[in-house]
């Protein structure tokens, strides 16, 4: 089973771009990184993505390694295979948590979702998320509740699971 991120946090961010990382966040971070050792800084990646993205989105080292086999799999030279390289390889930027429990987020990253003294992290399973507060709020909640206003008004959204077992 991959190891999950939980929950969300809104954090500062200094002129320099260094954040904390949530504690909770580092343990995954450590458990999912083959080379990490006690004493050591664990690793992981930091994808700008696409121009779609609003967001960056952050992978443990086991877990982009399975985006990579995923990648891998696909034909060499198809379209398809390019695009997702040029995303997660060329787009992204590998980090590494430091003694304080920080990181430095590059300035091609802030940039990119116009980050300026605050950041929010969000879980999304087996990666996490890292927005703009005001663009956190606009797109992605705005875009959830959107969804579950279609859903009947006596449905829990647990029961969308349902479909992921295929019944």
């Amino acid at each position: 089973m991959a190891r999950i991120f939980r929950g969300e946090f809104n954090l500062k961010v200094d002129a320099k771009g260094r954040v904390s990382i949530p504690a909770s966040f580092r343990r995954v971070l450590e458990a999912g990184d083959p080379d990490w050792r006690e004493g050591q800084r664990p690793k992981f990646i930091i994808m700008y993505g696409d121009h779609r993205r609003k967001f960056l989105e952050c992978f443990s080292m086991e877990a982009i390694n399975e985006v990579d086999e995923q990648i891998l799999a696909l034909p060499r030279g198809s379209e398809e295979r390019r695009v997702l390289e040029r995303m997660t390889s060329g787009q992204s930027h590998q980090a590494e948590v430091d003694e304080d429990g920080r990181i430095v987020l590059p300035p091609k990253a802030r940039e990119k979702i116009a980050l300026d003294g605050e950041a929010v992290f969000v879980a999304s399973s087996d990666t996490f998320q890292i927005w703009k507060p005001e663009t956190y709020e606009a797109d992605s909640v705005a875009e959830t509740e959107a969804y579950l206003d279609q859903l009947p008004k006596n449905v829990d959204a647990l029961s969308l699971l349902s479909r992921a077992r295929g019944e």
